[in-house]
């Protein structure tokens, strides 16, 4: 389950921006080619937040998707199942541009609530 990696990194992230204040929310945007469970995703978050700063917080998933560029005709666009071909030409030399990132979008904090580093 390599969503538990990633959700620890995502609380380390969450954690060390908010500083010593209460993380409330995470945004994350992930992409297809991630294979991320949200679901899965979600259980590790709160696993991985567990006595930390954000203990507690909501995770929100963002999916991405997948894009692609055509190499032939340049049309940029969203992909489907592969094998990926260019849905204006019908071309398979195509590069993907997005769908392989996973980003820690934003963080909600409270600003009033300073929590006890342990």
């Amino acid at each position: 389950m390599h969503e538990l990696a990633l959700a620890e990194s995502i609380v380390r992230i969450a954690n060390a921006r908010a500083g010593r204040r209460r993380v409330t929310k995470v945004k994350v945007q992930v992409g297809q080619l991630r294979q991320v469970v949200p679901s899965s995703l979600r259980f590790a978050f709160d696993v991985a937040a567990r006595g930390t700063g954000a203990d507690g917080a909501e995770l929100e998933i963002e999916d991405t998707g997948l894009t692609i560029r055509c190499a032939g005709c340049e049309a940029e666009s969203r992909a489907g199942a592969f094998p990926l071909r260019c849905p204006s030409c019908g071309s398979q030399d195509v590069e993907i541009v997005a769908g392989d990132e996973l980003l820690v979008e934003s963080i909600v904090v409270e600003e009033d609530e300073c929590i006890a580093h342990t």
